[in-house]
């Protein structure tokens, strides 16, 4: 294969997590067992140092519907409140006419609160499902992949683009990168919200590795993508959600000098080794240690006669299901409250999802899967861990 973002050739097999079914192909009963497997492989490019998959699922498999919906936490809520009201403090508050286009816009929840400060919204999202729920809540959606054909299709202009959450996971790379900068003011701001790969890393949180996500960013190698596109990042910084994103601000290329705090963390990349082989070769080693550590504890937790329900059911879980082999006989069940995967099977392992709503009574562990967000779990099962319920964190960012 070439390298996703520099067309090298030269690249370098990091981690390989085996071949796993499509994380978020949650599974009717009639489905189990009958799910097709990808492999799930993170290769190194020597040239431009970009950690990536070496094998791509079509977009129109992963994408073209699915059962994830940004609007089902508030952590998640907030967050997108708090980065709407910053982009518009900083650039955009006294601008008559302010627009901002988001690509995947999943359910509208980002837009709705763009549309709240007075912005003229469009988003663009490629599963039907969720366009549909947004375009129903009055957020303006169109049902597409965003490319740069569908871009110039616009005939018009942002202040603002939003890519939250999606920007790793593009097939067509460098079309949508063309179709950013195409569809970009002379003046306006691109805000690109993506896992950091260093923080997945310093974390141990493999299970963000999965097919949807077919590039892994770090400041240094993102900026080597938008070099090639005319675009160029100008601040930076590092938000809490989903365990350490980026949010960085992205204009035309020479149109403003980079922050203090945005070469502070690309040197804190060098004095890390973040970009270096070695550093993805030991925390493959890592993974192996992290397996045989969750293995034994809930053997021991079934054995001792506990029950055990898995606490989410996101996508980036079943990465870490399958590769640690955890089935039904470790974990009886996925508490949800998505109810677009009420009924459903969890790829892989077919364990069963249930709605939290619908639980005759509390387990004894919950072996928390949606552990991006901690804090509003704890804060809201505080009667559970009063009765004595553990919550048991897989992956446990510091705060």
């Amino acid at each position: 294969m070439l390298c996703r973002v520099c067309d090298s050739t030269d690249l370098q097999l990091a981690i390989d997590l085996g071949n796993q079914p499509w994380c978020n192909h949650f599974l009717t009963a009639e489905q189990v067992g009958k799910e097709p497997y990808y492999p799930l492989r993170v290769v190194y490019c020597r040239k431009c140092q970009t950690t990536q998959l070496d094998y791509t699922v079509p977009k129109e498999t992963m994408f073209g519907d699915h059962t994830y919906l940004s609007g089902i936490t508030r952590s998640l809520g907030a967050h997108f409140a708090a980065v709407a009201k910053e982009v518009d403090d900083r650039f955009f508050r006294n601008v008559p006419g302010k627009s901002i286009l988001d690509i995947g816009s999943n359910d509208g929840t980002q837009l709705r609160h763009f549309q709240a400060l007075g912005y003229d919204v469009l988003g663009v999202e490629s599963s039907a499902t969720t366009a549909r729920i947004a375009q129903a809540a009055g957020v303006p959606t169109l049902h597409k992949f965003f490319n740069r054909e569908v871009a110039l299709g616009l005939d018009r202009k942002f202040h603002a683009i939003n890519a939250a959450g999606v920007f790793f996971h593009l097939e067509e790379l460098h079309s949508v990168c063309d179709g950013i900068r195409a569809v970009l003011r002379d003046d306006g701001v691109f805000v690109v919200q993506f896992l950091y790969m260093k923080k997945i890393v310093d974390n141990g949180a493999f299970d963000q590795i999965y097919h949807e996500h077919l590039l892994y960013y770090n400041l240094a190698t993102i900026q080597r993508l938008l070099d090639r596109h005319g675009l160029a990042m100008f601040d930076a910084y590092l938000a809490p959600i989903h365990g350490g994103s980026i949010i960085g601000f992205i204009a035309h290329r020479g149109r403003c000098p980079p922050s203090d705090r945005l070469l502070a963390m690309r040197q804190a990349e060098i004095d890390g080794h973040s970009n270096e082989l070695a550093t993805y070769l030991e925390f493959a080693d890592r993974i192996q240690r992290h397996k045989e550590r969750d293995v034994a504890f809930l053997q021991d937790a079934r054995a001792a006669g506990k029950n055990v329900f898995g606490l989410g059911a996101p996508v980036k879980g079943n990465t870490l299901l399958n590769y640690f082999q955890i089935g039904p006989q470790h974990v009886q069940c996925l508490v949800e409250k998505n109810v677009l995967r009420r009924g459903l099977f969890s790829p892989g392992m077919h364990i069963p999802v249930v709605m939290e709503d619908e639980l005759p009574a509390p387990p004894d562990v919950y072996y928390v899967l949606a552990w991006n967000f901690k804090n509003e779990i704890l804060a809201r099962n505080q009667r559970l861990l009063e009765q004595g319920v553990e919550f048991y964190f897989p992956v446990d960012p510091p705060a």
